[in-house]
């Protein structure tokens, strides 16, 4: 069967939102230098548009994580894939996700970056399903779109691996 993609949020709605973003933020971190942490591979697409729009000097790392399940559920066990090149010690981390849902992930990954003594410690993320929350101690500060339960692609975020390159999110419709 053949998916399609239905628009969810356009372009133009993501890139004004995005520059929204970067000007909070830039606000919020004025005299102070950002070190932002991508969540791979989804929050690449993001954290690169919301870097051009911050205004205060920006580092960057990446981390890759891994969580285990029988494949459509996370079983809550989380795996640092790929850890960060550079120590958090003293700085403001910024960690820029894609998309959180049930929180898991999230929340292990916090509570193992604030053990790095970081000066300060922030959550951005691009989309937020609360209705999917497992997790309740995932508190985001800079949030693009709350959206709906439904399996969204598009600016990073993929079905099996295909659609990430698209510039606005989108539904997958005809699959289960």
């Amino acid at each position: 069967m053949s998916e399609t993609i239905r628009v969810l949020v356009p372009e133009e709605k993501v890139a004004e939102r995005i520059r929204e973003l970067g000007a909070q933020i830039s606000r919020d971190y004025e005299g102070r230098q950002i070190h932002m942490i991508c969540v791979l591979k989804g929050g690449a697409w993001f954290m690169c548009e919301l870097g051009k729009r911050i205004t205060v000097p920006v580092t960057m790392d990446f981390m890759s994580v891994s969580s285990y399940g029988d494949g459509t559920k996370s079983s809550g066990v989380v795996k640092i894939v790929k850890d960060l090149d550079e120590s958090l010690d003293g700085k403001d981390v910024l960690i820029v996700e894609d998309i959180i849902d049930s929180g898991r992930t999230l929340s292990y990954l916090l509570k193992v970056l604030k053990d790095r003594n970081p000066k300060s410690i922030r959550l951005c993320t691009l989309l937020d399903k609360p209705d999917r929350r497992v997790v309740k101690d995932v508190n985001v500060d800079y949030l693009g779109f709350d959206i709906p339960d439904e399996f969204v692609v598009g600016y990073g975020l993929d079905y099996a691996q295909k659609y990430r390159n698209l510039p606005y999110i989108g539904v997958v419709e005809g699959v289960e």
